[in-house]
């Protein structure tokens, strides 16, 4: 972008247009004066004969008769029968209008012209010339000195822009309107800030969050791994003849420990995954199969409990194996949540072309206070039972991280007819159903 003084761009461009105006307007002038001049001195040639024609019954001598003709720029030759001229030659006749002429009863010629020597036009075109120059001399000054306070909008707007980069936030331009040129400038610019400052402001969240979440992530694998170097570290110490039992007890706890860290770790994954984009294998799946399947496993590891599945069979389009990922990780927390007796129930629904499935218990439930804060990722709101069932305080995060990756959402909701969670999973009905 060419950057030259806009000040300077202005008074040239604005002094080029006035001289351009100015010009024009001379010329104009110029030929309307010399046209009027040209009707006037035909109109006065004209009514000089006339009057020459009245004064030939007076029997006026020659001297007497150029006297009361020539006037002005007009200008009049007697010439006399016997050659004798009285008044200048025609050579200083202009060449428009023609002379007009005619002969008296006594042979005397009378001859009516404008003078070429008179140039009125010529004094009017140096005054044109001079006043026209010094108008646009004048404006070209002014111009220099009227730029400034026209052009200081511009000086404000770059003096923000580096005070914002010097770090000075939070300024702006505030035009007070908005459908002007400056304004709809001053107005984008205030825009480009708020968006700039906006960007800076999340990349600083991000940037916290991700430092927090490394930290948090760090202190949940140590302790399985602390465990598992505990447990190792006492198996080498123990004598060869230590009892089985007890070498199969530390077994135990190294696998324990060893699964919980693996756990960890694919989760770690699942989400590193999702941040980056799932690579989903799109399909016609039927929802309410998904949710009988994961029902029947809860009702085997949990034959007391009570699950049901409501609804009529709906199809979405989606990963098979991630929608039963969803499913699996909220009916296991439902399971944790009701103990050996409690109840559980899916129902689907179909609103607005989504399909809404909402999984709810009768276990102690979620405060209303914590219903966003679940989702974030390493949050455990009963730190000693997700500990005791090896969970990660991932598994939500990674559950709606799935449904947004399949264009629907996952959302911690008040119950509706148990007294416990409940979980609604948005997911877009399949536009080609079977």
């Amino acid at each position: 972008m060419r950057s030259t003084s806009l000040r300077l761009r202005v008074t040239l461009s604005v002094t080029t247009v006035l001289t351009v105006v100015v010009a024009a307007l001379m010329v104009v002038i110029y030929a309307l004066f010399n046209d009027q001049m040209v009707r006037e001195n035909a109109s006065i040639i004209a009514d000089r004969v006339q009057v020459a024609r009245k004064l030939e019954k007076r029997a006026l001598s020659a001297y007497e008769l150029y006297g009361k003709l020539a006037m002005g720029s007009v200008l009049v030759q007697i010439t006399e029968p016997d050659g004798t001229t009285i008044g200048p030659g025609l050579d200083r006749a202009a060449p428009v209008p023609a002379p007009q002429a005619f002969t008296t009863s006594d042979g005397t010629t009378i001859t009516v012209f404008a003078d070429a020597w008179a140039k009125p036009e010529a004094e009017l075109r140096s005054l044109l010339i001079v006043a026209g120059l010094g108008a646009i001399l004048v404006t070209a000054v002014m111009l220099v000195f009227t730029a400034r306070f026209a052009l200081k909008p511009l000086t404000t707007m770059a003096n923000l822009a580096r005070s914002t980069a010097n770090g000075d936030r939070g300024r702006r331009l505030r035009p007070h309107r908005r459908d002007t040129e400056l304004g709809r400038t001053a107005a984008a610019f205030d825009d480009m800030l708020d968006a700039l400052e906006g960007a800076e402001a999340r990349s600083r969240m991000s940037e916290e969050r991700t430092r927090q979440f490394v930290a948090d992530a760090a202190h949940e694998l140590r302790t399985p791994i602390a465990g598992v170097q505990a447990v190792a570290e006492s198996m080498l110490q123990h004598s060869p003849d230590t009892d089985l039992a007890e070498r199969d007890r530390m077994l135990l706890l190294l696998v324990r420990e060893s699964r919980r860290g693996g756990r960890l770790v694919n989760d770690l994954l699942s989400l590193a995954r999702i941040d980056a984009g799932l690579d989903l294998r799109r399909q016609s799946v039927q929802l309410r199969s998904l949710a009988e399947v994961e029902a029947d496993r809860i009702r085997v590891l949990a034959p007391n409990m009570v699950v049901e599945v409501r609804g009529a069979p709906v199809e979405v389009t989606g990963d098979a194996q991630r929608l039963t990922q969803v499913l699996a990780n909220l009916m296991n927390n439902a399971r944790q949540a009701t103990r050996e007796h409690g109840r559980i129930i899916a129902e689907l629904d179909i609103v607005d072309q989504y399909v809404h499935l909402l999984v709810t218990d009768d276990g102690p439930g979620v405060p209303e206070e914590d219903r966003n804060r679940i989702f974030d990722r390493l949050v455990r709101l009963d730190e000693a039972r997700a500990r005791t069932s090896g969970g990660s305080g991932l598994g939500l995060a990674i559950a709606r991280g799935i449904c947004r990756a399949h264009g629907g959402d996952l959302r911690c909701e008040s119950p509706r007819e148990l007294t416990g969670a409940a979980f609604r999973i948005v997911l877009p009905l399949s536009t080609n159903p079977a």
